[in-house]
């Protein structure tokens, strides 16, 4: 079983950072009021990569460590500057499965093999406040790095490492670091002890990091977006697995805006080729979304229930609902973990990675983008408006609430093409996104009231099938009937303010 810890920590190096130097006095830093000496301890490390390095390329580090007070496997995932959620497995022999698994993403069928050994002598203290408790842990690294594959190099320096208390106030690492700049030391220059070891003990870094130059074709603009979702796609997939809360969420999202960009960009992109992925990107939206749906649903439904006086409540309505709920599920982690294990999604991760690394670039891909984006942003715009008119027209019904969730997929579909476009289109695109943004939101809004309502009749069929009164769940469907009579009332003026701003 895997453990995780938030690290927030802050690497130091100078000149007086040295063999024969201990630790800096840091008494006087502002709210420490004792360190406390935790002695010293012989660590002993073995990271793990792929062959070509895809882990390091992606500032991850996999490591086996003995020694010390946490000795065992250690995956760190980046969060932003300084900050790692360290996932902790117990001691093995092998790689664990629960750690491979986070590193699928990046690592697809390669071998993770010893990439450098770590020695080091650790010299800790911790600063602690007036009740004792910890601040922040204070070590003083003597590193002795050993290159195991990708090359034969050896390197040693020494190293002042900051790690704040769990919990901790960060601005607090800012008062230790002026203690430090005091005492000539200066944040080092190394993310990571492992990105130091690499770059000091030789080899070739064999896995290309893509520079991303600025885009100046029509293609270009949309390959960039193409490859934010990818990166998205792959940098979420550990947080799916570790239930981060949301992720799987923009995962989807991630999916659809890929998808979107395929269809309205056709004439960028050869859509013989893209086509395929938007195929198996949309099984891999519905595999995220089997239980979520279900689940958002579900939330507006007790919400609901909870906000009617107690009067109006009738029978075992809460029990209902959540029997009606359980007998919908139709997936589990269990099922979603097999996905992101199997071969069609690791397939799809490597398509994505051809598509970018040969794309299927048309004609129109080395035009003026300003041209190009704009034709395509203004004809899905065009669609949006005809689906917008359409229902209006239509008497409130089935026929102009299907008008209406089909205005919603164009309306989502033209703020992921504006989205695309904007650094090419500036501030008329941009405005477009936000017009699209609201008006989806708005849409939205009444697709959940139509999806609320079918449940609705579900439940009161069931209720009164198990001899229970139907009248919560009618009194339910007169106040979701309400809501979409009022997203309707709304939807002219809407539209007129979007036809207002829409100058793409």
């Amino acid at each position: 079983m895997a453990d995780t810890k938030r690290e927030i920590e802050r690497k130091y190096e100078g000149p007086s950072v040295g063999e024969d130097t201990g630790l800096p006095d840091l008494t006087g830093v502002s709210g420490v009021s004792g360190v406390t000496d935790k002695g010293v301890a012989e660590l002993d490390a073995t990271y793990y990569d792929t062959p070509d390095q895809r882990l390091a390329a992606a500032s991850l580090t996999l490591r086996r460590r003995t020694g010390g007070a946490d000795a065992g496997w250690h995956l760190k995932l980046p969060v932003s500057e300084g900050v790692r959620d360290e996932i902790h497995a117990p001691l093995s022999d092998d790689v664990p499965r629960s750690l491979k698994g986070l590193v699928r993403s990046r690592v697809r069928d390669a071998e993770l093999v010893p990439l450098v050994r770590l020695r080091s002598t650790r010299d800790v203290r911790h600063l602690v406040d007036a009740d004792g408790a910890l601040l922040a842990e204070v070590s003083l690294d003597r590193v002795r790095a050993e290159r195991l594959s990708g090359g034969k190099g050896t390197a040693k320096w020494t190293e002042l490492e900051v790690e704040l208390a769990d919990d901790g106030d960060p601005d607090f690492l800012d008062e230790v670091e002026r203690k430090l700049r005091e005492a000539g030391l200066n944040r080092s220059t190394s993310p990571s002890k492992l990105a130091r070891a690499l770059a000091e003990t030789g080899g070739k870094k064999q896995h290309k990091t893509i520079v991303e130059q600025p885009p100046v074709t029509a293609g270009d603009h949309v390959l960039a977006y193409v490859r934010a979702q990818r990166d998205a796609i792959v940098e979420l997939d550990p947080e799916v697995r570790r239930e981060v809360e949301d992720s799987v969420h923009r995962m989807r999202v991630a999916t659809r805006r890929m998808r979107s960009t395929f269809r309205s960009y056709g004439k960028v992109l050869d859509r013989a080729v893209t086509d395929p992925i938007a195929d198996e990107l949309k099984w891999l939206a519905g595999e995220l979304g089997i239980d979520r749906d279900q689940e958002v649903l579900t939330e507006r439904l007790t919400a609901a229930v909870g906000e009617l006086p107690h009067r109006l409540v009738a029978g075992p309505v809460h029990d209902r609902l959540g029997t009606w709920t359980s007998a919908r599920r139709g997936g589990s982690r269990d099922r979603l973990l097999a996905v992101l294990e199997g071969k069609r999604y690791l397939d799809l991760l490597s398509g994505l990675d051809t598509l970018l690394a040969e794309p299927p670039l048309r004609k129109a891909a080395t035009d003026d983008p300003g041209k190009v984006l704009a034709k395509a942003v203004r004809k899905d715009l065009a669609k949006v408006s005809a689906l917008v008119e359409q229902a209006l027209d239509l008497p409130p019904g089935t026929d102009r609430d299907h008008a209406m969730h089909e205005a919603r997929k164009k309306a989502k579909r033209t703020r992921y093409a504006a989205e695309s476009a904007a650094p090419a289109l500036g501030k008329p695109a941009e405005t477009l996104v936000k017009s699209m943004k609201s008006l989806q939101s708005l849409l939205g809004e009444h697709q959940d009231s139509v999806m609320a309502r079918d449940a609705l009749g579900e439940l009161a069929e069931q209720a009164h099938a198990a001899g229970e009164s139907s009248f919560t769940y009618g009194v339910l469907y007169g106040r979701e009937e309400q809501r979409a009579a009022a997203v309707e009332a709304q939807l002219p003026d809407e539209w007129e303010a979007v036809e207002s701003r829409a100058a793409v």
